[in-house]
């Protein structure tokens, strides 16, 4: 029987709302939640009248996905769910509802079947209130289908990109078409590939939710330690960098003199020191094809509690996105311009 991992926890059944406890006591000045419905977390700065409202949401143990991303400039609303599950649909509702401006709400999430079921069902309940849904599913992880079924592909760590650009439209104002459009471009526009190299540990379980061993990694496996596309002997920075970076350029399909924004994530319990040495690999590959990198984050932005990997994302910019991703923002966890 596996040994217990370690966690500074009380009870795995309340790691969630004692975490949450602790993020808005930690992040007053930027988030609060729904009297009545603590799941559901709201930006202080981010809802007014008339303005698009973005809902994002999804399983606890990503952080600071999807709560470090609420506030003024990005989402104004987080439903979350308990670990690596979705929220049901009444937290989502009750975000819907805070947000609403009367311009209409926009949707956006991973592509999970959980997920997708109760925000669909929160989306028909909001209807019955009169307000207008629309719902953008993110599916940048290149590993988990084919080119060609691309909407059934999973939604990790570019998040990121894709929030943050309808997150611009909307506090700019535009129109519900115009913030779906913008948003399901970024998406398009948004390629991710990411490696393990050892599993991470539920609250409730303290037991690794896979095995591997302790010379091997696996390339594109998912945020919750969905399998990969591939299991081989641990490689070194670059080798691992340049398996996903080539699967990401030949998707992307950049030219030469294209601009591109890079994320290197840590899946949890990666160092900066490894993410660094990927990044520097990163920017030798994109240098020697004559691509620009116009802006880089590297560190914590899509977690899986604490496993050990990272992920890259290139999101492949056009003077719009370049737009939406320079538009200030003020979060708890993440601030731009």
């Amino acid at each position: 029987m596996p040994v217990q991992t370690k966690k500074i926890i009380n009870d795995g059944n309340r790691a969630v709302d004692e975490m949450l406890e602790g993020i808005l006591a930690a992040h007053s000045r930027h988030l609060t939640s729904v009297e009545g419905s603590p799941r559901s977390i709201i930006a202080r700065d981010g809802p007014r009248p008339g303005k698009v409202g973005l809902v994002i949401g999804g399983g606890s143990g990503h952080e600071p996905t999807f709560l470090g991303f609420v506030g003024k400039g990005l989402a104004d609303a987080a439903a979350i769910g308990n670990v690596f599950a979705s929220p049901p649909p009444d937290p989502i509702l009750e975000c819907a509802k805070a947000v609403s401006g009367g311009a209409g709400v926009l949707f956006m999430y991973g592509n999970y079947a959980g997920d997708v079921m109760n925000f669909d069902m929160a989306a028909e309940m909001a209807g019955m209130d009169d307000i207008e849904v629309r719902t953008v599913l993110t599916t940048d992880d290149v590993a988990s289908a084919p080119l060609d079924q691309r909407q059934k592909r999973r939604g990790v760590a570019g998040n990121f990109f894709i929030f943050k650009a309808a997150g611009a439209a909307c506090d700019l104002m535009l129109s519900l078409d115009e913030c779906e459009r913008i948003a399901r471009k970024a998406n398009d526009r948004t390629f991710t590939m990411g490696v393990a190299l050892s599993p991470c540990s539920l609250p409730q379980t303290r037991r690794p939710n896979f095995e591997i061993g302790a010379d091997e990694m696996e390339i594109g496996m998912g945020i919750h330690g969905e399998p990969g596309i591939a299991r081989g002997k641990l490689g070194t920075a670059d080798e691992i960098t340049d398996e996903m970076v080539d699967k990401i350029l030949a998707e992307m399909a950049p030219k030469r003199g294209d601009k591109v924004a890079v994320l290197v994530n840590s899946l949890g319990s990666t160092p900066l020191m490894e993410l660094y040495i990927m990044n520097r690999r990163v920017r030798q590959r994109l240098d020697a094809i004559g691509v620009s990198v116009h802006a880089t984050w590297v560190g914590n932005y899509c977690t899986s509690l604490e496993m050990a990997g990272a992920s890259v994302t290139l999101f492949h910019l056009d003077e719009e996105l370049q737009a939406m991703l320079d538009q200030p923002c003020d979060c708890a966890m993440f601030r731009a311009g």
